[in-house]
């Protein structure tokens, strides 16, 4: 079989030879939808010059410097968030990404907008996750001020500033958190909230949520005062020592914010009767939450389907760099998954 001509290749892209020819010598400019297709149809055929062709496909596509500030690197899931993020932007077939994640380790508000400021000094947008503080918004403000659009990431910031907000729809999330523990326990009992920060406003919302839906329909279960971990596993596991030993009438936990493992390590500390009794919710999934999951401890964790908002994102992001100075603020939320230990 005769390996495929450029004659061929301008045939199966339905464009003209001097067409394929112009690409491959990289003498004159062609648009780069025309380009792609002509890659496209390169790799279908088998065309032997497909890495001259990737070559100039690569050079004339746009190039974005997008950076990425999440949190607390010691932390599995916001390493598995990192990975995504950085996947996302290499699977883009229209343009160059060039992706800088950045963790930070101390939350003081002054830190992250610190760092904030430092990782779009050399990115054409950043997307940060972090609790709402006042100087966060001053860096936001600054930053978009200079013409450098920040998005908001799986958390929303108040400041106007902001060019977009990608995230899960956290009032859904609190509410079906609240559905899943009030449907599995039919008895009067407490459950108790525990949040990583008042300031994340994923989490306050989730939990305003959750004492919403109970107050509406399950009106036997108490709820009680959100706690802060401090995203601390070792704080997470000494107010559920407390509450178990304290008290006998504990049937539901939602942890919104950091302190899995601690969670667990208390909950494995008592007799498996008790522990049937339980209802744990929490969010998104690591090792310690799958393994939780396995061991039937915990009842569904409320997950973001990572591909899916890592594409999103990346794409807000790029959208936010061409719109320049817009005054609106996009909100884009993607629906979360439910993962519990039959479909985990």
């Amino acid at each position: 079989m005769s390996r495929p001509t450029i004659a061929d290749l301008a045939e199966e892209a339905g464009v003209s030879i001097s067409t394929v020819n112009r690409i491959i010598a990289g003498s004159a400019s062609v648009k780069g939808a025309t380009m792609q297709r002509v890659q496209a149809a390169a790799e279908k055929i088998g065309f032997y010059g497909i890495a001259t062709i990737e070559d100039r496909v690569r050079k004339s596509a746009p190039h974005y410097r997008l950076g990425f500030l999440l949190q607390q690197s010691s932390r599995e899931i916001y390493q598995v968030f990192g990975r995504k993020v950085v996947a996302a932007c290499h699977e883009r077939r229209d343009e160059m990404i060039h992706p800088t994640v950045d963790f930070v380790d101390l939350l003081t508000p002054e830190n992250i907008a610190a760092r904030l400021k430092a990782l779009a000094a050399n990115n054409d947008a950043v997307a940060l996750i972090a609790a709402d503080h006042p100087l966060i918004a001053q860096a936001i403000r600054e930053l978009r001020e200079a013409g450098k659009p920040v998005v908001a990431y799986i958390t929303d910031q108040s400041a106007p500033e902001r060019a977009a907000y990608v995230g899960a729809d956290n009032w859904k999330l609190g509410r079906t958190a609240a559905y899943l523990i009030a449907q599995m326990t039919s008895s009067p009992g407490r459950i108790a909230v525990f949040i990583g920060n008042h300031r994340y406003q994923c989490q306050d919302v989730a939990d305003a949520a959750l004492r919403s839906y109970m107050r509406e329909n399950a009106p036997h279960l108490s709820v009680d005062d959100c706690r802060p971990t401090h995203e601390e596993a070792s704080e997470a596991y000494a107010m559920v020592k407390e509450l178990l030993a304290s008290s006998d009438d504990l049937v539901g936990i939602m942890l919104n914010g950091g302190g899995i493992s601690g969670v667990l390590r208390a909950l494995r500390e008592v007799p498996e009767e008790r522990r049937r009794g339980i209802r744990l919710i929490c969010r998104d999934i690591g090792p310690e939450i799958r393994k939780g999951l396995s061991e039937g401890l915990i009842t569904a964790a409320l997950c973001h389907p990572l591909e899916q908002i890592s594409a999103a994102l990346v794409q807000t992001m790029i959208e936010a760099i061409a719109q320049g100075d817009n005054t609106i603020t996009v909100q884009r939320t993607i629906p979360f998954e439910i993962i519990t230990p039959a479909n985990i």
